[in-house]
């Protein structure tokens, strides 16, 4: 699967996707497969997981990573290969070059958690950091490939990285061979489009959904516009999908064959994430849940059977933290109340009195006497609390304004 710059807008074909499959035989894993009771409730269908956030590397990028390298040519192989990656795509390249003996480059924002920068050395990269965003950091990796030779590996824009990603979509319809509807997040567009090609070749009545944070949707513009179109500043804690512009290869893929793109917020993300811990017992990145997030927001819209691809668990612990508070926020289960009390002894303890009456529990406590705001015998203090869903919200605030405390919104 050689490639050249001439070549790089061509087809991708099933015939692609199968050479894909035999490449990755023994590399790539078979990931499972895992029914949702309560996703299958909600859908009144049976949904499907596909837990690509158990592939080597905690995603699906080593697919097509490997791919892409195992194509190249000896010459190509001896100058090595240069990436740019925050995270899932890094370890991919990392990892595939190792096992085909190429030394590899991989260039990360000097902000990449800590967690993935470690994981991308321990597979063999050489790291270097650089710039803030990825943008720059792509900046530095092209010039790096154009002053060395080396080959750069592009996370979605390239036939054979299409290719690799679509033996997922081979998996899925052996799992599950009736299967009605996929649905899979979408970045750049590299496994959107590999998964397209894959089950619209074989399935061509399965609908494909694709699904963007709605703060880095740069595919429906593109869609409307019918060519690549950039965003500007794309925002969401999902990273593995924030890209600004769709890449040619996949675009042209996804604009034939995706039945349809939707976008998800960031609370719906944040509630998909923690339905994926609690009730699938799975840790899935952001982006590696926004497929629940979609299923979540409008459960009507989807005919079953369901597969919701995961396509990654590489979360930072961090972000897993605060990403799991405004889960629980969105859902009513956790609440953040700033009030005012008299700055007395026992003034305290009353308040956390008043809050166990209605059974809220305490997490956190923080207490303000010297704000400028603040009258001379005046407190602030902000409680954080474990709730148990919007109506107990609502009875912790009214119980609360009847004990005579001020709640400031």
């Amino acid at each position: 699967m050689s490639y050249s710059p001439a070549d790089s807008l061509r087809a991708v074909t099933l015939d692609d996707v199968r050479g894909a499959r035999k490449m990755l035989s023994g590399v790539a894993r078979t990931t499972a497969m895992e029914g949702s009771r309560h996703l299958s409730q909600l859908v009144g269908a049976p949904v499907h997981l596909k837990c690509e956030n158990l592939q080597r590397t905690g995603s699906f990028k080593l697919r097509g990573a490997y791919v892409r390298i195992a194509g190249l040519l000896p010459e190509e192989r001896a100058a090595g290969v240069v990436a740019a990656s925050a995270g899932n795509h890094a370890q991919g390249v990392a990892l595939a070059s190792t096992l085909l003996g190429v030394r590899s480059t991989v260039f990360m924002p000097r902000g990449a958690p800590l967690p993935k920068i470690s994981a991308t050395r321990e597979y063999g990269a050489e790291v270097r950091l650089h710039g803030q965003v990825v943008d720059e950091t792509l900046a530095a990796a092209q010039e790096y490939a154009a002053a060395t030779g080396a080959v750069f590996i592009h996370p979605f824009d390239h036939p054979d990285v299409i290719a690799g990603q679509g033996t997922v979509g081979l998996e899925i319809l052996e799992q599950c061979p009736q299967v009605r509807t996929i649905v899979v997040g979408i970045g750049g567009g590299g496994l959107a489009a590999g998964i397209a090609v894959a089950v619209k070749a074989l399935r061509p009545d399965v609908r494909i959904v694709g699904v963007q944070a709605a703060g880095a949707a740069a595919y429906p513009a593109s869609l409307a516009a019918g060519r690549p179109v950039s965003i500007d500043n794309p925002t969401t804690m999902a990273d593995g999908i924030r890209v600004g512009r769709p890449g040619d290869v996949p675009f042209g893929i996804v604009g034939d064959l995706v039945d349809e793109v939707r976008t998800v917020s960031e609370g719906e993300l944040s509630a998909a994430l923690l339905l994926c811990l609690e009730r699938a017992k799975l840790v899935v990145e952001p982006a590696g849940a926004s497929p629940v997030a979609a299923l979540l927001s409008e459960p009507d819209a989807f005919e079953g059977p369901v597969v919701a691809v995961l396509s990654g668990g590489n979360v930072d612990p961090v972000l897993m933290e605060r990403v799991l508070r405004h889960g629980m926020a969105a859902q009513g289960r956790y609440l953040a109340v700033r009030l005012r009390l008299t700055d007395r002894p026992g003034a305290l303890a009353a308040m956390l009195g008043a809050l166990s009456a209605v059974d809220a529990n305490v997490l956190d406590v923080g207490h303000v006497r010297t704000d400028p705001r603040l009258g001379l015998t005046e407190a602030e203090v902000e409680v954080h609390l474990e709730t148990k869903g919007p109506a107990h919200c609502a009875e912790v605030g009214r119980a609360l304004r009847e004990a005579g405390y001020t709640v400031i919104d």
